[in-house]
């Protein structure tokens, strides 16, 4: 027996032209360990932005009643040509009552129950989740736990490969964002200096108020001194970035091998020898990632995906996480929401031109049945 419901789907052609819109669709019976979930809530996630949108020109775009007809422009279309032709579901996460389930015993368990999941389908009234990716919320509401798992996950992710690696201190750009306001939160719990990274006064006043220590403005003139002493303070010379695009990691790397030559008692033409890294985890910036190396050879920059980590974190280190998350899903991992949206109030054009900024403090929650 198939269930119906709406679902967004996203579509490139070879030419260019883009549809995003709101259909019809038939939900297969869950089998196995799978589960079919009522979608009560889902969190439109900067992750979600590459697939459903892209850079598009969505200024320009034909807006119709739960449908956008855009043109993405070239390199980009080019650089998707795996996509074209493909009607692709979106959404990473969300949460909702498990209304039906395989017959495996983990998926009948969560019978009824209302969970957080990764189908990557969330933007839709019905998805299928494997139960493995399920996390039941017992009284918290789908509000509360519908970003239970890209964000927290990622945080806690980010501090798990620091402590693996051996790293002192993180240093994290556009650090006020949910995401960044969440790992200022674990670090004070975990007792790892943090550096944020920031471009405006009023988010330098936001972590202030959460009592982050370290707190540097990109957006002043003396940028790179405050920096450079922040990682002088905390030996920060490790960190992650979701901006990609411009110059961002290679003023982090600057400062840290500007530190580092600081501390070295003899000259070496070859900088320090101190080890820095730097991984970027989301694209921000579409532009290219701009490195001009002047900070000796012990640097690495490398890319960061929570899928691949927690894969190799291991089922214990996981679900010690997913506890966490569980426990504290209304204090450090809560996410604030500036605005709530239907399945096609996701795509008339005031929303979609706000959330596509990804500006801090106004991400979008989608309600499916609203």
């Amino acid at each position: 027996m198939t269930t119906t419901g709406k679902q967004i789907f996203t579509t490139l052609e070879s030419d260019g032209t883009l549809t995003v819109e709101v259909a019809t669709s038939e939900f297969a019976e869950p089998k196995g360990n799978q589960v079919l979930v009522k979608m009560e809530a889902a969190p439109i996630n900067p992750s979600d932005l590459a697939l459903l949108l892209g850079p598009a020109d969505l200024e320009n775009a034909e807006y119709t009643d739960g449908k956008i007809v855009a043109k993405m422009p070239e390199p980009f279309n080019s650089g998707a040509k795996g996509r074209h032709g493909q009607r692709l579901p979106v959404g990473n996460e969300g949460a909702g009552e498990v209304i039906a389930t395989g017959d495996g015993d983990m998926a009948k368990a969560l019978m009824g129950k209302r969970v957080a999941c990764v189908p990557g389908t969330a933007f839709a009234q019905f998805a299928i989740a494997d139960a493995s990716m399920c996390l039941p919320l017992g009284d918290v509401s789908a509000k509360d736990g519908a970003s239970a798992f890209v964000n927290p996950m990622t945080a806690l992710g980010f501090v798990e490969t620091a402590k693996k690696e051996g790293a002192k201190a993180i240093l994290h750009t556009a650090a006020a964002s949910n995401l960044g306001q969440m790992l200022v939160r674990i670090c004070q719990e975990d007792g790892m200096p943090l550096v944020n990274i920031v471009r405006r006064a009023e988010q330098v006043h936001l972590l202030q108020d959460m009592g982050a220590e370290h707190i540097v403005n990109s957006g002043e003139d003396d940028f790179m001194r405050q920096l450079r002493e922040s990682i002088d303070e905390t030996d920060a010379f490790f960190g992650f970035d979701p901006i990609g695009g411009g110059q961002m990691v290679d003023h982090c790397f600057k400062a840290m091998e500007q530190v580092a030559v600081s501390k070295m008692s003899e000259f070496s033409r070859y900088g320090s020898n101190q080890q820095k890294k730097m991984y970027i985890y989301g694209r921000l910036d579409l532009g290219p990632t701009i490195l001009t190396p002047s900070y000796g050879f012990g640097f690495t920059l490398s890319g960061w995906l929570l899928t691949p980590f927690l894969q190799s974190a291991g089922m214990e280190t996981v679900t010690r996480m997913r506890q966490r998350v569980l426990d504290n899903i209304t204090t450090t991992f809560k996410s604030n929401y500036t605005k709530e949206v239907t399945l096609e109030g996701m795509l008339e054009k005031d929303a979609v031109l706000q959330y596509r900024q990804m500006r801090t403090g106004e991400k979008y929650l989608v309600t499916p049945h609203g």
